[in-house]
């Protein structure tokens, strides 16, 4: 192999390649994982493109590769957990291409990278910081005031809600789950152990659950600094499904409502029981609230969602008027669409609800293995 270390392809941390899709830098991406694995979930990227090339392929030359990468580009290797994307990024930059790169950690580390981004500001002075877990679509949040914090959703990663808290001379005081979740596994019972904050869940999605938590009711408001947060009771993805709505401005919707889509109710068996909550929810109890509300969901489809900043929000008004979930006014279409036309189920979804309830305790590398590929809470991908 060439020595010289200017041939040498560089390793690209999952925290940059977050900073190159937020600011919608350009970058080809050649995967090489296998196509299953690459039509199941992928990295995307607005100004991103992007080609699958397994690794078998490639082994005894990279010439297939280099005939359709295009001269000049950035390039990022990928593979699921680095090993094989180095192996052919370093065919590749003997070949004579610049600026190449592997991804560090490969998939699985980029599924579990999360960026911060400020949502907005609160009347009384604080911010609303949005989580963008960019390899999932996954949206979590902490909102601070007076130097408090609540953190709402949070992914199974603890770590680094609590090092931007330390960071900022923030104490966490209470954690929040909107729902019990499907899709990926709350970090919210280990956030609040390990802070000494109070856990939220709502009563309704708890029946199951072998801890404690305090629950996550309308009528009674959580208090953080000079902000309150306001529970409102909107049942449809699950039956406990909770609204936050902070400071009369922002409205965390969970998985009841996203920027492009609306949540399906079928995670828990029940989509037939809660298909009409779920109508209720966006045409009757939604439809109420003032229209200059921001949603902040828990997640979304594709990165078009995201706007300049990298964050993920909309007016409430602007919803009804765009979002094709809220225009299913026949009921019988309504119904046909969130119980027959769905999206694939969450990989291991069944045992990531059961993670949810204490249930049963993978392990740390099980818990990843569960919780690999895109999230699929909404009605439309």
């Amino acid at each position: 192999m060439d020595s010289n270390p200017q041939t040498l392809p560089v390793n690209m941390t999952p925290d940059e390649l977050g900073r190159i899709i937020t600011r919608q830098e350009k970058l080809f991406v050649l995967d090489v994982r296998n196509e299953t694995e690459f039509k199941d979930w992928k990295i995307e990227g607005q100004a991103l493109e992007i080609i699958n090339i397994p690794y078998f392929d490639l082994l005894d030359s990279v010439e297939p590769a280099l005939n359709r990468i295009p001269a000049g580009e950035r390039l990022l290797v990928v593979c699921a957990k680095e090993g094989s994307s180095r192996f052919i990024a370093e065919r590749i930059a003997e070949a004579g291409r610049s600026e190449v790169h592997y991804l560090e950690g490969g998939m699985k580390r980029w599924g579990e990278h999360l960026v911060p981004v400020k949502a907005g500001d609160l009347k009384n002075g604080g911010e609303v910081y949005q989580f963008n877990r960019l390899g999932k679509g996954c949206l979590s949040y902490m909102i601070v005031s007076d130097g408090e914090a609540v953190v709402v959703d949070a992914a199974r990663m603890a770590q680094p809600y609590i090092d931007f808290a330390r960071e900022r001379g923030i104490r966490i005081q209470h954690v929040v789950d909107t729902h019990l979740h499907a899709d990926h596994i709350s970090g919210g019972r280990e956030l609040a152990g390990r802070t000494g904050a109070s856990y939220f869940l709502p009563p309704q999605d708890a029946d199951e659950v072998v801890f404690s938590y305090l629950p996550l009711t309308e009528g009674r408001d959580i208090r953080i600094g000079h902000t309150d947060v306001r529970p409102i009771y909107s049942p449809g993805h699950t039956l406990g499904s909770t609204t936050l709505l902070v400071d009369d401005r922002y409205l965390l919707t969970g998985d009841i409502l996203f920027v492009a889509s609306i949540g399906r109710p079928d995670l828990a068996g029940k989509a037939e029981d809660w298909v009409g909550d779920l109508r209720n929810t966006l045409y009757g109890l939604y439809s109420g609230l003032p229209e200059e509300l921001i949603v902040l969901p828990a997640h979304f489809g594709t990165v078009a969602e995201m706007d300049r900043t990298g964050a993920v929000s909309a007016k409430l008004g602007d919803l009804y008027r765009q979002n094709p979930g809220l225009k299913l006014e026949d009921e019988q279409t309504f119904r046909q669409t969130v119980t027959e036309h769905l999206p694939p189920q969450p990989h291991a979804y069944r045992e990531i609800r059961q993670t949810n309830m204490g249930k049963i305790s993978p392990d740390e590398e099980t818990q990843r293995e569960m919780e690999t590929g895109p999230n699929r809470c909404a009605v439309h991908d």
